[in-house]
C-alpha cells in the first residue's frame, strides 16, 4: 500500500471533474455493479460458506495497481484507470469492512459465518486503518516531500509488492494443501466466472451509461483487478487463513493478471469511438 501511495497524487482526485459521468460510472461498477453480481452468483451456484466470504471479501477489496498497465495496453482512459485506482484504494478503509458486512448479510447463512470467527465492523475498520490508511498517507507524504527520493525507489518497491503478493500466494496454497486438493476445480471454474462477469459486466454496464470506448475498456479493467493481496492479508489475520476464503484471493491474484492481459490485449484492435 505504500508502494501504490508513491504514485497517488492530489490530482488524480480532482483531474477529471469535467468528465464526472466517467468517474461515477467506475464507482458505481466497483462498489456496487461487482458486489450485486456477487451475490447473485452465489445465489445460483450456492458454494460452501467459506468460498462464498472469499468472493465477497475479493469483490470488496480496492482495484489492485495492475489495473493502470492493462488499461495501458488496451488503448483505454488512463486518467481514469490512476483516479479509480488511487480513490478505491484511499478510501478501502471504510468501504472494504462497510461493502463485506452489508452483502454478507444479504445471503442467508453468511451472517452467521462471519459471527463463528467474531468479527465485528469495528475490528475490521481499525485493520484496515493500521494496515491501509497509515500506509498510504506516509506514501503520499513521502511522495510529496522527498520526491526525488520517491522517484527512485518506486520501481523497487512495486517490485518488491509483486513479490509479496507471490509469496502470499504460495503460503495460502502451501498452508491450506488439503483444502486446494479438495476445491482445486470448484474454485478455479468460480474465480474464472466470477471475474469474467464482472469485467464483462462492467463493460456492458458502462456502454450503457453512454461512455466512449476507452471509458468503458478502463471501468471494466477497474473493476475485474482487484487488490487480492490485501484480500489475503485480511484472510490471514481475521478468518484464521480460513482455507477456502484464501484459495479464492489466491487464485483471483494469478487469474486477473491472466484475464486482463487477455482483455486488453484483444481489445486494443477494436478501434476508439470518439462519440460521447
Amino acid at each position: 500500500m505504500f508502494g501504490v501511495a508513491l504514485e497517488i497524487k492530489p490530482e488524480h482526485f480532482y483531474q477529471l471533474k469535467n468528465n464526472k459521468r466517467a468517474l461515477l460510472t467506475g464507482l458505481l461498477s466497483q462498489y456496487l455493479l461487482l458486489p450485486i453480481l456477487t451475490v447473485l452468483l452465489i445465489y445460483i451456484l450456492e458454494p460452501e460458506p467459506g468460498i462464498a466470504l472469499g468472493m465477497l471479501l475479493v469483490a470488496a477489496c480496492p482495484g489492485g495497481n495492475a489495473s493502470n498497465f492493462f488499461s495501458l495496453l488496451a488503448k483505454g482512459h488512463l486518467a481514469l484507470s490512476v483516479t479509480l485506482t488511487a480513490f478505491t484504494s484511499m478510501f478501502a478503509f471504510v468501504i472494504t469492512p462497510l461493502s463485506f458486512f452489508a452483502f454478507s448479510s444479504l445471503i442467508p447463512g453468511l451472517s452467521e459465518s462471519v459471527r463463528d470467527f467474531e468479527i465485528s465492523f469495528l475490528d475490521l475498520f481499525m485493520n484496515m486503518v493500521s494496515i491501509l490508511l497509515l500506509p498510504l498517507i506516509a506514501g503520499m507524504l513521502f511522495s510529496r516531500y522527498l520526491t526525488e527520493t520517491s522517484k527512485k525507489i518506486a520501481k523497487s518497491v512495486r517490485i518488491l509488492s509483486i513479490l509479496m503478493l507471490i509469496g502470499f500466494i504460495l503460503v495460502a496454497l502451501m498452508n491450506n494443501r488439503q483444502a486446494f486438493l479438495d476445491h482445486i476445480f470448484s474454485i478455479f471454474w468460480i474465480v474464472v466466472l466470477h471475474n469474467g462477469l464482472g469485467l464483462v459486466g462492467a463493460y456492458f454496464f458502462s456502454a450503457a451509461l453512454k461512455n466512449n470506448e476507452a471509458v468503458n475498456r478502463t471501468v471494466a479493467i477497474e473493476t475485474a483487478i482487484q487488490n487480492s493481496g490485501l484480500g489475503l492479508g485480511l484472510i490471514f489475520t481475521f478468518f484464521d487463513g480460513n482455507g477456502s476464503m484464501a484459495l479464492v484471493a489466491a487464485w483471483w491474484g494469478v487469474w486477473h493478471l491472466i484475464s486482463g492481459f487477455l482483455f486488453s490485449y484483444l481489445i486494443q484492435r477494436k478501434p476508439l469511438v470518439q462519440s460521447a
